[in-house]
């Protein structure tokens, strides 16, 4: 079984959420599909400046894990 599924039900952070997308992302063989995700995870990792630069409160209590999982399901529900 891949790293990114093993992941599932286990991510509770920002930091972990990265960490799957980063294991995730080169398991994707649609192109598009893979830069959407590339941006997803980018922008996780730089969220705070949006916040901070449009003077936006950063959400709390994120599910981090229920994203991952909603991610992944899409991408191979039928």
């Amino acid at each position: 079984m891949d790293k990114h599924i093993k992941m599932l039900g286990k991510i509770k952070t920002r930091e972990k959420f990265i960490e799957f997308m980063k294991l995730y992302i080169p398991t994707v063989e649609d192109s598009a599909v893979k830069a959407y995700l590339e941006s997803i995870a980018a922008w996780t990792e730089d969220m705070d400046g949006y916040y901070h630069n449009t003077k936006k409160e950063i959400p709390q209590n994120i599910n981090w894990d229920f994203i991952a999982s909603l991610l992944y399901i899409g991408s191979i529900y039928e």
